[in-house]
């Protein structure tokens, strides 16, 4: 029911004439509006709140016996893909930890999918007891330099948004050396969003100065790559929304906390951009990022408003955000607001999870057109068979912690790096069989392979080994499996971890693919590496959009000077 058909019930309900579906009495009401702690009731109709007050009667009354009651929290940009779990099982993992919204950037599975990618994203969160935003993803393909299994046009932005109008956003803006190098193509996918009435988010790690100030230019609306205060301080200065990041890949929240002051609090929201599902079972989502920053002396509740009011503001999501008369009514109710300790989460007035637990599992969508996406070349082997054998090459080198990675000049002739593997980028959609070769050191892995089709953004498949041919051996179990992660040593398969749904997520439970999580990077282990999470630093090493050199299936690509470079050092 929307606004305007059930308005004039909840006028009768709120001027006494008709009960209430329920009030929550005894509450201590954390208002984002005027950052306080307000001792009142809460009364709900239509899925809606209806008084803020001690006013009204309601059919059912829940006594709250001085616990908190807090606006379900917002995360301002995620991935869902990340979670490696279907929008549904995304959102039965995430809702007991009190999220009741998120904007999401489709942009992984569109790289794969195209249009209906997007389409059954959409199409899978509508029974979810949260609120998902697909924004439209901007850059499909992220660079001129690789190969995606779609491309999207300022044309087909239309097209998503006549699906979807009520999409908040143009998702994250990658390609910021084509802004403000006035790429026409770029700037007519910004024309574009600008006349939808989107906002446009931006994503510019490291631009400052002119560059960053033409990028503005192109009004650009949010940032979530910044890295340090200093960073963070000079887009605020000049107008953009920061989003504070703290996710599995990515950890900036730490840096970040000394730009939040009673200055910049209402332009600064929390985003998580990638969360792995056993960080999201095992240690929660956004009332994780809530704790840290109390534990880090920010008062909670503006730590509260900053992933609530603040998000809502930003991207015009209506009628969330605080605990307001007319609003809807999700909410968090909490046994403690300094440790976070969460009793229940409530969406349109109903108790969705309790205890740590969803009540009711979300109805699953129809995915099986996602499934069968992964094409490996029937040449693979020849050419993973051109690696050069001497000489100096250009080697991707890994900083654990750190999306960034540095380029490190290998002498294949006089090799005292015992560290060095051979990295492959494998074209997997069918489009051309290119396969981008190139080394990485960090990986620390002393024989066998590991293979990934989560290889950010266009999701090829992405290969590390220690020889060729446990390379191939691997290539080849993940095209059985349909997409995902494998280990593979000697020619033995190690582990494997499905994910059929686009070769990036999975329609299992969350437990089993947290267990399965688990045991495969238990198995990379054993082969040598030391990474925590050495399919997450795989599958970003593809990432030409984050400085400074990574490797696609066009090549090494220098993303400081946004080019193709020889694997051999000239």
């Amino acid at each position: 029911m929307d606004f305007s058909q059930s308005m004039p019930h909840r006028i009768q309900v709120a001027m006494g004439k008709s009960p209430a579906d329920i009030i929550f009495k005894n509450a201590k009401v954390v208002s984002t509006f005027t950052e306080e702690i307000w001792e009142t009731s809460v009364a709900v109709a239509d899925g809606r709140i209806v008084a803020v007050d001690d006013s009204l009667e309601a059919k059912q009354e829940i006594d709250l016996q001085g616990k908190y009651l807090s606006p379900s929290f917002i995360d301002a940009h995620i991935h869902v893909e990340s979670s490696m779990l279907s929008p549904e099982g995304f959102a039965e993992t995430v809702v007991p930890h009190g999220t009741g919204a998120v904007v999401s950037d489709p942009h992984e599975i569109v790289n794969v999918l195209g249009i209906e990618g997007y389409k059954y994203m959409y199409r899978a969160a509508q029974d979810a007891p949260m609120d998902i935003h697909f924004s439209i993803p901007s850059c499909v393909p992220a660079t001129h330099m690789e190969t995606s299994g779609a491309e999207i046009t300022a044309k087909d932005f239309e097209e998503i948004f006549r699906y979807n109008n009520a999409t908040p956003a143009l998702s994250e803006l990658m390609n910021y050396p084509g802004v403000y190098l006035c790429n026409e193509d770029v700037l007519q996918k910004v024309a574009t969003a600008h006349k939808l009435g989107l906002n446009i988010d931006g994503h510019s790690p490291m631009l400052k100065g002119r560059e960053l100030n033409a990028y503005l230019n192109a009004g650009i609306f949010t940032d979530h790559e910044c890295t340090s205060a200093q960073e963070a301080t000079e887009k605020l200065r000049k107008g953009m929304h920061v989003l504070m990041r703290e996710g599995s890949a990515a950890r900036n929240l730490k840096a970040l906390i000394p730009v939040l002051t009673d200055q910049t609090a209402h332009r600064i929201c929390i985003a998580s951009d990638d969360r792995h599902p056993d960080q999201l079972l095992e240690h929660g989502h956004l009332n994780l990022i809530l704790k840290m920053l109390i534990d880090a002396g920010v008062d909670p509740i503006r730590a509260i408003r900053i992933m609530t009011l603040n998000p809502a503001t930003v991207y015009n999501l209506k009628w969330v955000g605080g605990i307001g008369i007319g609003y809807y009514a999700n909410f968090v109710i909490l046994d403690d607001l300094q440790q976070v300790k969460i009793d229940s989460v409530y969406y349109r007035g109903k108790k969705v999870a309790e205890n740590g637990k969803i009540i009711k599992k979300v109805t699953r969508t129809e995915a099986s057109s996602t499934y069968d996406s992964v094409h490996v070349p029937n040449d693979l082997s020849e050419k993973l068979n051109n690696y050069p054998t001497s000489g100096k090459v250009n080697a991707i080198k890994i900083l654990p912690g750190e999306l960034i990675t540095e380029k490190e000049i290998v002498d294949l002739d006089n090799q005292e790096q015992t560290d060095l593997c051979y990295l492959a980028v494998v074209e997997r959609h069918g489009k051309n069989a290119q396969v981008g070769l190139g080394y990485v050191v960090g990986m620390g892995l002393q024989s066998g392979a590991l293979a990934s089709t989560v290889a950010h953004d266009n999701h090829n498949l992405i290969l590390v080994g220690k020889n060729i041919n446990d390379m191939i051996s691997v290539a080849q179990t993940i095209q059985k499996i349909g997409g995902g992660f494998a280990v593979v040593d000697k020619g033995e398969t190690l582990c494997e971890l499905p994910l059929r749904i686009a070769g990036l997520m999975s329609d299992a439970p969350v437990d089993d693919v947290v267990k399965n999580l688990h045991d495969i990077e238990e198995k990379a282990q054993q082969i040598g590496t030391q990474l925590k999470s050495p399919f997450m630093v795989l599958s970003f090493l593809a990432l030409a959009v984050i400085p400074h050199l990574k490797l696609t299936d066009f090549g090494l690509v220098d993303v400081d000077k946004f080019a193709v470079i020889d694997l051999l050092e000239s």
